[in-house]
């Protein structure tokens, strides 16, 4: 009895040595598997190497192949994945009052864009609510987190979030412009879970008016950061930035719109490298394998 097609994708790093690739090539061709799409990088600095393979093959044979590829892969020495096509990625966004990176997302998410399963929308504002709760989606308010809230309640509300989170079987959260510091644990529970976007003037521009500073500096550029969220604030693995070029022309105002611009850009392209399995980390840097 013949099974049906199936798809997997395997992300894997090692330290590099000579025929990795060949090795991987052998053990799926021995499960009547196809190569449909290799992207591979050696770092030669660091002798470390990251792959990501899509392979055509049956269901059956897809469960034997991950599970003989187990001592390949010991062998290797390798962290490795394997992911079943199709799916949806478990997914919460979390927000504060900017809605700009949130409806990104939304209008990305219901164009089919993103293999993912909006799980829900956590915020510490009230904000957004409407635009989320018209779209079917749950949300909650985490009052906890409100502006001037004491350090016992915060650390309240970041539990609460833990607890949706952990409910609610999520894969990745997006911090879609939420304007909290991520607690050392979470960061670390969720490590390489969490995707933050802010605006690239950090950390040469801080506090409430960095676009104000920027325009009274006569900056050249302006852009956004999409990275991993560590407990290092701002510091953990880039995904994807952008940028635009601006002169004295530009108002404050400008620079603010062409920011938020930047940011929706920068966090969308992001999420998508991240929920098709495109990026590794490896200690503070990720390897993102574009299309």
């Amino acid at each position: 009895m013949s099974s049906s097609p199936s798809s997997l994708i395997l992300k894997i790093q090692c330290p590099d040595q000579v025929g990795i690739v060949e090795q991987i090539t052998t053990i799926v061709a021995a499960h009547d598997g196809n190569l449909t799409q290799v992207s591979q990088f050696a770092d030669t600095i660091n002798q470390w190497f990251f792959a990501r393979f899509e392979i055509q093959i049956s269901e059956l044979n897809s469960t034997k192949l991950q599970a003989s590829f187990v001592g390949l892969a010991h062998q290797l020495q390798a962290e490795w994945d394997f992911r079943s096509i199709p799916y949806r990625m478990k997914t919460a966004i979390l927000v504060t009052k900017a809605n700009h990176c949130l409806q990104e997302i939304l209008w990305r998410n219901q164009t089919g864009e993103y293999p993912i399963e909006i799980t829900s929308v956590i915020a510490n504002h009230l904000e957004c609510q409407e635009l989320v709760e018209s779209s079917g989606i749950k949300f909650h308010y985490i009052d906890e987190l409100k502006a001037g809230c004491s350090v016992e309640d915060k650390k309240l509300g970041f539990s609460k979030i833990d607890a949706i989170l952990s409910k609610e079987n999520t894969e990745l959260a997006i911090l879609a412009r939420f304007m909290q510091i991520i607690p050392e644990d979470m960061c670390e529970k969720y490590r390489g879970k969490l995707i933050n976007i802010h605006h690239s003037l950090l950390p040469a521009f801080i506090g409430a008016n960095p676009y104000q500073q920027a325009y009274d500096r006569g900056v050249k550029f302006i852009g956004a950061t999409c990275h991993y969220v560590t407990a290092d604030l701002d510091a953990g693995p880039i995904i994807e930035q952008e940028i635009r070029r601006v002169n004295h022309n530009y108002t404050p105002e400008d620079l603010r719109l062409l920011g938020r611009e930047c940011e929706r850009i920068a966090l969308a392209n992001g999420i998508e490298y991240h929920v098709n399995d495109r990026t590794l980390i490896k200690s503070n840097k990720a390897i993102v394998f574009s299309k």
